[in-house]
C-alpha cells in the first residue's frame, strides 16, 4: 500500500473575513466572488453560510469590523495552492484560512438538523414561558376583600371618639 496520497477532491473548509469598507449588500457580492474562485479552479462548493459583520477580536489593517463568510467545497489538492494564492493577493479578502474537512454524510447532516431543531424549540418554549412571566408581573393584581379592609381609611374624628371611650371607661384600672 502506498504511503501517498490517492489522488481525487479533497474535502475542505474556508473561512475569511472581508474588510468593513463594503455595505452588507457589497460584502455578499464579493463573497460570491471567492466562491467564483473556488469554482474557476474545478472546485464545487458544497455549503455556504454568510456570518455578516462582526467585530474583530483584534484590529485587522485597521479594521475593527468585518464580514465573516464560510465556504465547504471539493477540489483537488495540487490546485489548492492556486486558490490560496488568489485569495492572499486580493485586496477584498482580509484573512482566510482553509482546512481539509471530514465531508459529514446525509446521516450526519440529519442528525445535526435534528439536534438544531431541538435546541430551537427549546429555546422558542423558554422564550415563551418569560413572555408569560413578564406579563404575569406586569398584570395589575385585583384587590380581595380583606385588602380592601386593610386599605380602608379611618376618620379621625372616629378615632378620637373611641379613644375617648376607652380613657373614661371606669372598667379599666
Amino acid at each position: 500500500m502506498s504511503k501517498t496520497k490517492a489522488a481525487g477532491a479533497t474535502h475542505y473548509e474556508i473561512l475569511f473575513i472581508l474588510p468593513n469598507k463594503f455595505t452588507d449588500d457589497e460584502s455578499k457580492k464579493v463573497a460570491e466572488k471567492v466562491g467564483q474562485v473556488i469554482v474557476e479552479n474545478g472546485g464545487q462548493i458544497t455549503h455556504t453560510e454568510y456570518w455578516g459583520k462582526k467585530k474583530l477580536a483584534y484590529e485587522i489593517k485597521h479594521n475593527a469590523y468585518g464580514y465573516y463568510g464560510l465556504f465547504e467545497f471539493d477540489l483537488e489538492g495540487s490546485i489548492l495552492a492556486i486558490v490560496d494564492k488568489n485569495l492572499r493577493l486580493s485586496n477584498d479578502v482580509l484573512r482566510h484560512q482553509i482546512v481539509v474537512k471530514k465531508a459529514k454524510t446525509d446521516k450526519e447532516i440529519a442528525r445535526a438538523e435534528a439536534i438544531r431543531v431541538k435546541i430551537d424549540t427549546k429555546k422558542a418554549a423558554a422564550t415563551k414561558q418569560q413572555e408569560e412571566k413578564d406579563k404575569k408581573a406586569s398584570t395589575p393584581v385585583t384587590p380581595t376583600s380583606a385588602s380592601k379592609a386593610k386599605d380602608k381609611r379611618v376618620d379621625l374624628k372616629d378615632l378620637d371618639e373611641k379613644l375617648e371611650g376607652i380613657l373614661n371607661a371606669k372598667d379599666l384600672i
